[in-house]
C-alpha cells in the first residue's frame, strides 16, 4: 500500500542524483516501470502505462463520456529545501486522441506547476491544450517563491475527456542565478547616466519631437512601429505583402525624422509593436502559430538591423511588444525564449553596437519575468511594462467603472509605494540574479483617475525605478488622449490642458535631470 514514507523515499532517491549531476534533474521518467508510478500517490480511474508501438511505454490518462464537468488529476510533490526562489524547467512529449475543448483556457490537458506562498496560490502552466495531435514536446520555466510553502507537479485532464499520453516527463532545475554574474557593470547601450523619455504615437512629428527634447528635455523614445489601432490590426487580417508595403512606408517616416532625433538630442529604440501576422483574436501573436509568420520576423529583423545598425540616433531593437505565445506553439516552431535567442544573435551578428531589448512572454508583465531566461548573445537588455494593479491604471478603458484610487484598497489588496516595489521584486531579483540592465518600456496611469492617484501612483514608480537605475519611456506622448499628460483629469474634456497638469510637471522634472547623448 502507497504510503508518505513511501514517497518520502522515492523522491529522496531521485533527488539523490542530483547532487552529483551536472544536468541538474530533479525527476525524470519515461514511465517504463510500474515502480515509476509511486511517486504520484494512489492513481485515479483512468490512469495506466500503456505500450507503445516501438515497444515503450508511456502513462495514459483518459477520462471517458461526453461531459465536460470532470477530472482525472495525479500529483507529486516537490520537495522545497530543493525548489524554494529557483527557476525550475518542466518538460514532456505529449499526445492526443480527442480532448474536448474545455469550457476555459486554462482547462484541458494539464502540465502544471501548482505552489502556494504568503502571496497566494498560483498555477502555472501552457494554456489552450486540447484536441487531437501526434507526439509534441512542451516545455516551460517558472520559478518557484523562495517563501513557497508547497510545490507540486500535476498533469491529466481537467473539466474536459478524451485520451492523453505523457512520456519522457522531467523537472529539471535551471543553473543558480548566481553564475551568471561577471562582475562586469551591466550592458546598457549608451553612456548616459539614465534614459528618461517616453513611447511615442505614429502621428508624432518634426516638430513634436523637437519640442520633446529641447522644451520637454526628454533624451530617449520608443519608437512603436503599429499598424492600425487596439483591439485589431489589418495585420491581423492582411496578408504579408500588404504588411510589408506598410512597415517599408512607417520605416521611410523614421529614415525622415531620425535626423530630427539627432538634432533634438533623442535616442530611439525601434519598437516593432506589430509583428508578422498580427495577432488572433485572443491577442496570441500568430509568429507562433505559421512558419511563413516565424519566417518573415526572423527576414525583418535582418533588414531593420542592416538598416540603422550604424545610425548614431538608434539606440537599439525592441523585437516583439508584449509578446503572447497562447497556449501550445505550433509544431516545429520557436517559442519566444528560442525565437528571442535566435532573433537576437542574427540581429547581433549584424549590429553589433547597438542594444537589443527583450520582452518576456506572456505581456511584458514584471511578473513574466520569473520564467524568462537571459538570452545567450551579448547587447541585451531586458525589458518590463508596468501597469499594475490593472484595474487602476486602465479603470474606464475596458469597462465603464471609474473611481478606484491610489494609494488604496483594490481587490483586496492595499496599493501603495510598499505594493509597488513588491510587484516589481521580480524585476529586480532578475536585475541582481543575472547582473543585466532593465528598461521599463511602458508604464502609465489613465489621466481621468480620482484626484491626484495618477500622479500620485506616477510618481511613486518612477522613484522606485529611479532607485534601481532602471531607464524608462512613459506611455505616451502625443498618442491616446487617455494616456496624455498634456490633458487634464475630466475624461469629457478630449482638448489638451491650457496649464501643466501634475503629472506633466513630474514628467517634465525628471527630464530636467537627463544629460543629452555626445553624437
Amino acid at each position: 500500500m502507497f504510503t508518505l514514507f513511501t514517497l518520502v523515499l522515492a523522491l529522496s532517491a531521485v533527488l539523490s542524483d542530483v547532487q552529483t549531476s551536472a544536468s541538474r534533474v530533479l525527476y525524470r521518467t519515461g514511465f517504463e516501470e510500474e515502480a515509476s508510478l509511486e511517486v504520484w500517490g494512489d492513481l485515479p480511474a483512468g490512469v495506466r502505462l500503456d505500450r507503445l508501438p516501438d515497444g515503450t511505454k508511456a502513462l495514459r490518462v483518459e477520462r471517458e463520456g461526453e461531459g465536460l464537468e470532470g477530472s482525472v488529476m495525479l500529483r507529486m510533490p516537490l520537495l522545497l529545501d530543493q525548489v524554494r526562489g529557483r527557476r525550475l524547467q518542466i518538460e514532456a512529449r505529449l499526445r492526443a486522441e480527442g480532448v474536448a475543448k474545455p469550457p476555459n483556457v486554462w482547462n484541458g490537458v494539464k502540465l502544471m506547476l501548482h505552489f502556494v506562498s504568503p502571496g497566494g496560490p498560483r498555477w502555472e502552466q501552457i494554456n489552450g491544450i486540447h484536441g487531437t495531435f501526434d507526439w509534441r514536446t512542451l516545455r516551460f520555466i517558472r520559478r518557484i517563491p523562495a517563501d513557497a510553502s508547497e510545490a507540486w507537479l500535476m498533469i491529466g485532464l481537467e473539466l474536459t475527456h478524451g485520451r492523453v499520453w505523457f512520456d519522457d516527463l522531467s523537472v529539471t532545475l535551471r543553473s543558480d542565478p548566481t553564475a551568471k554574474r561577471t562582475g562586469k557593470a551591466p550592458y546598457k547601450g549608451h553612456s548616459l547616466p539614465r534614459l528618461r523619455g517616453v513611447m511615442i504615437g505614429m502621428q508624432v512629428g518634426a516638430e513634436d519631437l523637437r519640442e520633446l527634447g529641447n522644451v520637454w528635455r526628454a533624451n530617449h523614445v520608443r519608437w512603436q512601429l503599429t499598424w492600425g489601432g487596439f483591439p485589431q490590426s489589418p495585420a491581423d487580417t492582411a496578408d504579408l505583402p500588404a504588411y510589408e508595403a506598410w512597415l517599408e512606408s512607417e520605416l521611410k517616416r523614421l529614415d525622415a525624422l531620425l535626423p530630427v532625433c539627432r538634432e533634438a538630442g533623442i535616442l530611439v529604440l525601434i519598437d516593432l509593436h506589430t509583428p508578422p501576422g498580427g495577432r488572433d483574436q485572443a491577442s496570441a501573436c500568430r509568429i507562433f502559430q505559421q512558419r511563413r509568420f516565424q519566417d518573415k520576423f526572423l527576414e525583418i529583423w535582418d533588414r531593420i538591423a542592416k538598416r540603422y545598425r550604424d545610425h548614431p540616433a538608434v539606440w537599439g531593437f525592441d523585437l516583439v511588444n508584449e509578446p503572447v505565445e497562447g497556449g501550445m506553439v505550433a509544431e516545429g516552431l520557436l517559442n519566444w525564449q528560442s525565437l528571442a535567442q535566435t532573433t537576437a544573435k542574427r540581429i547581433h551578428a549584424i549590429a553589433p553596437k547597438k542594444a537589443i531589448v527583450v520582452e518576456p512572454a506572456d505581456w511584458g508583465g514584471p511578473s513574466a519575468l520569473e520564467n524568462f531566461e537571459p538570452l545567450d548573445v551579448p547587447n541585451v537588455v531586458y525589458s518590463v511594462h508596468m501597469y499594475e494593479p490593472h484595474r487602476f491604471t486602465h479603470q474606464g478603458v475596458y469597462d465603464a467603472h471609474v473611481g478606484r484610487t491610489y494609494p488604496g484598497v483594490i481587490d483586496n489588496v492595499r496599493w501603495d509605494r510598499a505594493q509597488l516595489r513588491r510587484a516589481l521584486e521580480p524585476v529586480v531579483a532578475f536585475q541582481r540574479d543575472y547582473g543585466v540592465h532593465i528598461y521599463i518600456g511602458e508604464f502609465s496611469a489613465i489621466r481621468w483617475a480620482p484626484g491626484t492617484s495618477a500622479h500620485d501612483y506616477l510618481r511613486d514608480l518612477i522613484e522606485i525605478m529611479e532607485e534601481n537605475g532602471w531607464d524608462w519611456a512613459y506611455h505616451a506622448f502625443r498618442e491616446w488622449h487617455g494616456w496624455s499628460v498634456e490633458h487634464g483629469s475630466s475624461r469629457e474634456d478630449a482638448a489638451p490642458s491650457p496649464t501643466p497638469t501634475d503629472r506633466a510637471r513630474l514628467l517634465r522634472s525628471w527630464f530636467a535631470r537627463n544629460r543629452k547623448p555626445s553624437f
